[in-house]
């Protein structure tokens, strides 16, 4: 049984649903911005943050721990360039995502009452989702260059 495989097949697995849950959730988020009907956009963040929940957390734990077993593993130079920009480019895909969470939760926050009561939604909603959508782009460019770092190795 090789262990390094078997690790980096579940590293390129949970990247994977880091990515893509990010882009699937990002795009419905946005679609349903753009939509008056208040129970898509409900449903659309509801969706979002159990899918985070769910898939993106566990996969952004498991990326860092898979990691340092891969490096270990292959014998990388831990101060190796492309690792320490991988390093920094996570850091701060973490912390453009962190705020994005908090902020789809209070999405959700103010449209379950908006549908609850039928009141409009407050002016800080699309303050809210503006921020968040700023704040996905550097997330997103940062883990683009971070598939192409693990695919190029540069030295």
């Amino acid at each position: 049984m090789d262990w390094y495989l078997i690790v980096k097949t579940l590293h390129i697995i949970s990247s994977t649903i880091v990515f893509g849950t990010g882009i699937g959730t990002a795009f419905f988020m946005l679609r349903s911005f753009f939509t008056d009907d208040i129970h898509e956009k409900y449903y659309a963040a509801r969706s979002t943050v159990m899918a985070d929940y769910i898939f993106t957390f566990p996969a952004v734990i498991f990326q860092p721990l898979s990691g340092i077993v891969l490096i270990n593993l292959a014998g990388h130079d831990w101060n190796s360039l492309w690792l320490i920009w991988t390093y920094a480019l996570y850091a701060l895909a973490g912390a453009c995502w962190i705020p994005v969470i908090w902020i789809q939760i209070e999405l959700k926050k103010m449209l379950k009452q908006a549908v609850e009561t039928g009141a409009p939604l407050p002016e800080r909603y699309n303050r809210l989702f503006k921020i968040w959508f700023i704040l996905g782009w550097p997330a997103f460019l940062g883990l683009v260059v971070i598939f192409h770092l693990m695919v190029s190795r540069p030295v």
